[in-house]
């Protein structure tokens, strides 16, 4: 599955576009719809196993917020309610765990927050 392609289908399967979006991150830090994008076109598995995805992903709108989900290991997008955008912002370097293990941070094989697959 391409992480930036699966995206754009949900936005545009629930009214939305890329311009709907405010900012991306997790509760500990935010960034840009350009900054995800720019590490988003990316293929990943999200057939069952673990989750490869950061588990605590999201990409906020006006009024709206992308969630990860999964069982068993197969993931996805699901809509929900706006979240509070975090005061720290920071460009990601990684959005799954092999972007992460390639950079030689310290990850397993997944169920990884975007903290930890950015090194923190």
């Amino acid at each position: 599955m391409n992480l930036l392609k699966e995206t754009l289908d949900v936005l545009k399967k629930n009214g939305k576009t890329e311009e709907d979006v405010l900012w991306c991150g997790s509760k500990d830090f935010w960034f840009t719809w350009e900054e995800f994008k720019k590490v988003a076109d990316i293929i990943y598995d999200n057939g069952y196993g673990s989750p490869k995805v950061a588990t605590d992903l999201v990409v906020v709108g006006k009024d709206f917020y992308l969630e990860r989900h999964e069982y068993d290991g197969a993931e996805w997008w699901e809509i929900k309610v706006t979240p509070k955008k975090p005061e720290i912002h920071k460009e990601p370097v990684a959005l799954t765990a092999g972007q992460a293990d390639s950079l030689g941070f310290d990850v397993s094989c997944g169920w990884e927050s975007l903290k930890t697959i950015n090194g923190n």
